[in-house]
């Protein structure tokens, strides 16, 4: 089993998950700093800077009225107002006024630079954690991505690496407004202290409703992850150019639409039940924090009629508790947020924590170049996880260097998982394979990679130049032109590159508007000099000539055979009269090796092979 790291399930997370998700915090917060340190640097400190200039502003606007109540009971000089200024009166006020007005335009740009820099981080951090979840994907078990579970897994943490920046805005602006309380509190202690008390208090009920109803969010949006990607997969299938001409001829248009209308409508009405109860409760208890405000206000407004405080003491407490109440309600609901934002990281950390089962050993032995020996298949047996159908069953055969081996059996024989555990994509679940005497597990893993060239059957159709679609094959010399038109001229691809608007230089496939789609024959070919690209020790063509006529494939494979001199290779292909030239030939039958021989051997011996092959000339007499 693979060592994952646990996340919540799909029930409602408990008070203590809720909690324990905020772990998650601390190496989220690292990963933003080693983002970009200047500009993490400074969108915090000018947060911290923003902070103190609502209570300046507050305690500036205080002194604006206290000043004009005492020049109304002073009363101005007679005359106007240029009279006035004159006289100096009303330089104080006018100097309230100014920096009020410097403030309030430096609130405003400071505010726009932490939008700024908000907004460049936040693309500079999905752009690393989307790398990162690739080079941890690339990492993984082709056994992982065939599991459904770990795919859903994979579709939220995609998601995550998307949609949490806006948690390090809230974060720095819980840092922001924290600053904002302390220095809203320690004015307003000199006042009434334990006004503030009863504000906090008043609050809590809203806190405990926001985290509760948060942590439903989550729950829901879990447990729907699979219909989610039945979503994402129905609207991909109505709307590409892959599936256009099957949609079209059967008129499947009208049940992907109705098959996503239905599937939209049940997650509408589960979000829509979950938005009222929350906005019903969210309304009842926010209504007891304004009842502590409107408390606290009604005590200030008493205490300024009894002669305790000024006009401007009046203006600034009240605006403080205001704010005050504002920014503890955004605190205790941030806060809640902030626990149901860091239960959404548990997908993508948890996704990093996945560790593969197939890797290289600590010291791992080099592949011996050239292959010497081969390899030798020892009793093995190996099931797909959650199957209890074995795929192959002791299976023991010898491959031996330079040999062209011919694998063929019906569907379902065994024949494309045999080459996956001849790869190391799979290890095998009974026995072993040995290359040159050794196991194949004490190998180095890229290095055993790197010297097999594998084409499968379903390929990838890269929508790339055509050049690059041959250069992947092996990424290193993806700049090697005359590599790659030496491996396109081997795969009889050089004449269908020739023909393209921009040769090598061509985009093929219809995904981007420059792209020129190829017929499957030609897409296989193409496919088929990836392979000759990579130049390996070990060449494996897993039925990648299926659309090909026979001529064609005869003419591919003849050519595989020639290029394949002093190279071990192995082919898998229904038509037996291509199969029919390779050195030998094993028969694959229900996950077990039924026969084995050249092709007159097993002709001979009138079996499985035998009867296969007469069925299929009698469909070309």
């Amino acid at each position: 089993m693979h060592a994952t790291a646990s996340s919540p399930n799909s029930s409602r997370p408990s008070l203590r998950e809720r909690f324990d998700a905020l772990r998650n915090l601390p190496p989220f917060l690292r990963q933003i700093w080693a983002t970009s340190p200047g500009l993490t640097l400074m969108t915090l400190g000018l947060r911290l800077v923003r902070a103190l200039v609502p209570v300046v502003m507050l305690y500036i606007g205080k002194l604006i009225i206290d000043e004009a109540v005492r020049l109304v009971g002073t009363g101005l000089p007679p005359g106007g107002l240029e009279d006035a200024w004159r006289s100096g009166v009303l330089h104080p006020l006018a100097w309230l006024l100014a920096i009020e007005f410097a403030l309030a335009i430096a609130s405003d740009l400071i505010g726009r630079l932490v939008s700024y820099g908000d907004a460049l981080l936040s693309e500079l951090f999905t752009n690393a954690t989307s790398i990162r979840l690739m080079e941890h994907a690339a990492t993984l078990d082709l056994e992982d991505f065939e599991d459904p579970d770990l795919q859903d897994r994979l579709d939220r943490a995609r998601r995550q690496t998307m949609g949490r920046m806006n948690l390090m805005s809230q974060l720095f602006g819980q840092v922001q407004d924290a600053v904002t309380v302390i220095s809203f509190a320690a004015g307003l202690l000199v006042y009434a202290p334990w006004l503030i008390a009863l504000l906090a208090i008043a609050l809590v009920p809203a806190f405990i409703g926001e985290s509760h109803f948060n942590a439903l969010g989550y729950s829901l949006n879990f447990a729907w992850t699979p219909e989610r990607r039945q979503l994402e997969y129905v609207r991909q299938m109505g709307a590409s150019v892959e599936t256009a001409k099957e949609v079209k001829i059967f008129n499947l248009h009208t049940f992907l639409i109705a098959r996503y209308r239905a599937l939209a409508e049940r997650f509408f009405r589960a979000n829509r039940a979950l938005a009222r109860r929350r906005a019903v409760w969210g309304t009842l208890l926010a209504a007891l924090g304004t009842l502590g405000y409107y408390v606290a206000y009604a005590y200030i407004a008493w205490r300024t009629a009894r002669g305790d405080f000024s006009i401007g003491d009046l203006t600034f407490l009240a605006g403080s508790f205001r704010r005050l109440r504002q920014l503890l309600e955004g605190l205790l609901v941030g806060f809640s947020q902030v626990a149901g934002q860091a239960l959404y990281l548990d997908d993508l950390f948890s996704f990093f924590e996945i560790e593969p089962e197939i890797a290289s050993p600590p010291d791992p032995r080099a592949v011996p170049v050239p292959i010497r020996e081969g390899f030798v298949f020892e009793n093995v047996g190996f099931r797909y996880p959650g199957s209890e159908k074995w795929a192959l069953r002791g299976l023991g055969f010898e491959l031996r260097a330079g040999e062209v081996l011919a694998l063929v059996g019906e569907n379902g024989a065994g024949k494309t998982t045999l080459v996956k555990l001849l790869a190391r994509l799979y290890d095998p679940d009974e026995g072993r394979i040995l290359l040159d005497g050794h196991d194949l597990r004490e190998y180095d893993l890229d290095q055993l990679r790197a010297n097999i060239g594998v084409i499968f059957q379903d390929f990838v159709r890269y929508h790339l130049t055509a050049g690059e679609n041959i250069g992947v094959g092996r990424i290193e010399a993806m700049d090697d032109h005359a590599r790659i038109r030496e491996a396109a001229r081997r795969a009889l691809a050089d004449e269908v590159i020739e023909g393209l608007p921009q040769g090598y230089d061509q985009v093929i496939g219809r995904r981007f508007k420059t792209g020129v789609d190829l017929s499957g024959g030609q897409w296989q070919k193409i496919a088929i000099a990836r392979a000759y690209m990579r130049d390996a020790q070990v060449m494996i063509l897993d039925e990648p000539t299926a659309a090909l006529d026979a001529r064609a494939e005869f003419e591919v494979f003849q050519r595989f055979k020639e290029l394949s001199d002093r190279r071990t290779a192995v082919l898998i292909s229904h038509r037996f009269s291509s199969v029919r030239m390779a050195d030998r030939i094993l028969v694959l039958a229900d996950g077990r090796l039924e026969a084995s021989g050249t092709h007159d051997a097993l002709m001979a011996a009138g079996g499985r092979y035998a009867e296969l092959f007469e069925l299929q000339a009698a469909g070309y007499r």
